[in-house]
């Protein structure tokens, strides 16, 4: 039987454009039949990951890129500067041998190292044990091993990768099941795009009668604002796997549930400073299965001038996931919450406390079950 970690959030967000689609317009989706502001989960989990490079070690952590050639290359090199020039061959010969194809850069750029087909997630010490592989291969005359080589790409995951997963088109022996999954977060209510038309002034622009008063620039830009309800959920045991160690299983999970709840993402940020934090935080364990809430908000919370939507989205919250208990018979094994307002909806969600004990909280619940397991 899995383990899981829910993550439930609603958080205020004002006039912004966090999460454009190609149009350059806020994000949306009908839910409900009404239409809601929505933000991809990518564009969360990339903004998580950013906040993992703050708060945790590099070693700990990941790189995306179709530039694997390179990344590895300057791995070689910085382990081995004797063969800088070898470096780039020597890195593709690594992933010739685990079957990745790799491909001219765009733009064919004269001398540039080949790459991926596609985004490569690698941990880095997968890179460095990469290298080490290389330069010992070279200095010793032999060939890669394609077995030594995929040995490699299956062990020491990042928490990044282990989290978020990783996909090996060449070769899905190669792929790293996800232990968490995000969903698209959207508004609680009933949202529509708005637009800002803005002026910029030359500083630079003679004020005499020979020149026009006009701005410099002009142009529209789409906004919106809303309550939103966000959702996470990991499976504790499979990030486990994925890490091959309980205690770095829950150090991944504490800086999951405190990235995910702080982290925003940077969209137009310099334009709106839209830096707010969750208004409520409610983080369950179950091991039954991952259950999201966001049926509460398929009727639409109504607007009530004056009254905001922050109070009856959390009323709305809490009643459904009384009536799925209650249906069901499906009860999280613990809950906490975290949140700026007191009511009675808040009190039935869970054991409140500081946003600051959360994440150890967390951990320390889920501890003796995987911790114990594993010393079994």
């Amino acid at each position: 039987m899995s383990t899981f970690v829910d993550i439930h959030v609603i958080q205020s967000v004002p006039p912004s454009c966090v999460n454009r689609d190609d149009s350059g317009s806020p994000k949306s989706a009908v839910y409900g039949g009404v239409r809601r502001l929505r933000v991809s989960s990518q564009s969360w989990k990339r903004a998580t990951r950013l906040h993992f490079i703050d708060h945790l070690d590099a070693s700990d952590l990941g790189t995306r890129t179709k530039r694997v050639v390179k990344v590895l290359a300057e791995a070689i090199t910085s382990q081995a500067p004797d063969l800088e020039d070898r470096a780039i061959a020597l890195a593709e010969d690594v992933f010739k041998a685990a079957k990745i194809k790799l491909t001219a850069p765009r733009g064919n750029k004269q001398g540039a190292p080949q790459e991926s087909g596609y985004l490569l997630f690698l941990s880095r010490s997968q890179v460095d044990r990469l290298a080490d592989l290389a330069i010992a291969a070279e200095r010793g005359g032999t060939s890669l091993e394609a077995k030594e080589v995929k040995k490699i790409f299956k062990e020491e995951h990042a928490v990044d990768v282990s989290l978020f997963g990783r996909m090996v088109a060449d070769d899905a022996d190669l792929n790293v099941d996800a232990a968490c999954q995000v969903a698209h977060a959207i508004s609680t209510h009933a949202a529509e795009n708005e637009y800002d038309f803005f002026t910029a002034v030359d500083d630079e622009k003679n004020r005499s009668e020979e020149e026009d008063a006009g701005a410099g620039m002009m142009g529209t830009v789409e906004f919106a604002s809303a309550t939103m309800y966000r959702y996470a959920t990991v499976n504790i045991d499979l990030l486990k796997m994925n890490l091959g160690d309980g205690q770095a299983a829950l150090h991944a999970l504490e800086a999951f549930v405190s990235g995910f709840c702080l982290s925003m993402p940077t969209g137009k940020q310099n334009t709106f400073a839209n830096r707010t934090l969750p208004e409520m935080i409610m983080v369950t364990v179950r091991e039954d299965q991952p259950v999201s809430l966001v049926g509460a908000f398929e009727r639409a919370v109504p607007a009530n001038v004056g009254d905001g939507y922050l109070g009856r989205s959390i009323q709305a919250l809490a009643q459904y996931a009384t009536s799925i208990e209650s249906a069901y018979g499906m009860r999280p094994a613990a809950s906490f919450v975290v949140s700026l307002i007191d009511s009675d909806a808040v009190a039935s969600l869970g054991e409140r406390l500081a946003f600051t004990d959360l994440p150890a909280r967390v951990s320390q619940v889920l501890a003796s079950r995987v911790l114990d397991e594993e010393n079994a």
